[in-house]
């Protein structure tokens, strides 16, 4: 095996550090106005098709730019330094919209591509979190589509999307469905922006739907068809959270070390004594180990060498482990930081509030564990296994 980065791999991560350098200047204006006015989302909109770096997970046929799994990877972790989820601002369209017919692709995701519009995906609900089979909104089937009634929470950039892909369970038998719905139509309220821990520079809103018709052809995908097209969003998006967090750490780390060998007390630069040299330590552990199981896993889904229940599996540890690594980092950061630390005009203190929700969205730690622990039982210890050649 190779480990080097290719010539195209440096290119990539060198253009999204400078993306992420260009952006990061907005993140004192996010932290202080709980968000970005439009203009500033134009400029960084233009900078991000100026770099190429537009919806990286979609084919270049269909104007994505077409990067392999591993390369996602590159750039996420790049993109993950910024605070504010500033990253997010790079648009990866959710990778559903790869299931739409021609002409939904037309109407709904080309023009996300482009920066033109832009999506957002509900699933969770005031009694569906962490367990997606248990949604109540329902889709009823009507003359020419169907309606949709329910209520569903912690949408990501709903407040900023312009259309969302709705899980419901539809028709009598209650089948898992996606449909796309444009967040203009008559019956969709938003009920609420709950304020949180971090500042993040779009939002998470509570919408109800009472009533919402959709036509028979925003179905996305098929009718049941919903959970394994949640399912195989959530295993790209916990792998996607992997690199993020890496790169969130590894900006921490940079931070805290320069920091420690400048600060000086007791007549000596913190970083001579040994307690803050061990925290040190301990951060590049936790990042070298998980960039390097990150980037196995995304190397193993682009060869194509391993089955899709142990890769869900695979993403699951990576998600898990690169999360709960990066909490810790950042938090002997903080540490090391003493005091300064604490402000909220330092990177690592919003980096401390911000990667908190990595071991919760997208899939919590415990469920993580669960189907890591359910993969064991079920077929064995060969999730630990790595690949072999054909």
């Amino acid at each position: 095996m190779d480990f080097r980065l290719t010539a195209r791999q440096q290119e990539l991560r060198s253009t999204a550090r400078g993306l992420n350098d260009f952006i990061a200047k907005y993140e004192l204006d996010c932290e202080e106005n709980n968000g970005l006015p439009p203009e500033a989302h134009a400029e960084i909109r233009d900078a991000v098709l100026a770099a190429g770096l537009q919806a990286v997970n979609m084919p270049a046929e269909w104007g994505g730019a077409g990067l392999s799994i591993l390369d996602q990877v590159i750039v996420q972790a790049e993109l993950g330094r910024l605070t504010g989820a500033l990253w997010d601002m790079v648009w990866r369209p959710a990778n559903a919209l790869s299931y739409c017919t021609p002409a939904q692709r037309e109407r709904f995701l080309e023009p996300v591509i482009r920066g033109e519009r832009r999506d957002c995906y509900a699933v969770s609900e005031p009694e569906a979190g962490s367990d997606p089979q248990s949604i109540r909104t329902t889709a009823t089937r009507t003359e020419g589509g169907w309606l949709l009634n329910g209520e569903k929470w912690f949408v990501t950039v709903g407040d900023h999307a312009d259309f969302m892909i709705v899980l419901a369970a539809a028709g009598e038998e209650g089948a898992p469905t996606l449909f796309l719905v444009d967040k203009d139509t008559p019956g969709i309220e938003m009920t609420r922006v709950p304020r949180w821990m971090h500042t993040f520079v779009y939002e998470h809103p509570e919408f109800t739907f009472t009533d919402v018709f959709v036509a028979e052809d925003t179905v996305l995908g098929e009718i049941g068809q919903g959970y394994d097209i949640t399912r195989s969003w959530f295993t790209e998006e916990r792998l996607m959270i992997a690199a993020r967090t890496i790169g969130a750490a590894e900006r921490a780390l940079e931070l805290a070390r320069d920091w420690a060998v400048e600060r000086r007390q007791f007549g000596s630069p913190i970083a001579d004594f040994q307690l803050v040299q061990g925290m040190l330590a301990d951060c590049a552990v936790d990042i070298a180990v998980n960039r390097a199981y990150t980037h196995q896993v995304a190397w193993e889904i682009d060869e194509g060498l391993t089955d899709r229940k142990t890769l869900h599996a695979k993403a699951a540890i990576a998600k898990l482990a690169a999360s709960e690594a990066s909490g810790r980092v950042i938090d002997r950061c903080l540490q090391i930081f003493g005091g300064r630390g604490y402000d909220r005009s330092y990177p690592v203190e919003r980096l401390y509030r911000e990667l908190r929700v990595d071991r919760i969205w997208e899939g919590t730690s415990e469920i993580q564990r669960l189907i890591i622990a359910g993969e064991l039982v079920k077929r064995g210890t060969g999730v630990l296994a790595m690949p072999g050649s054909a």
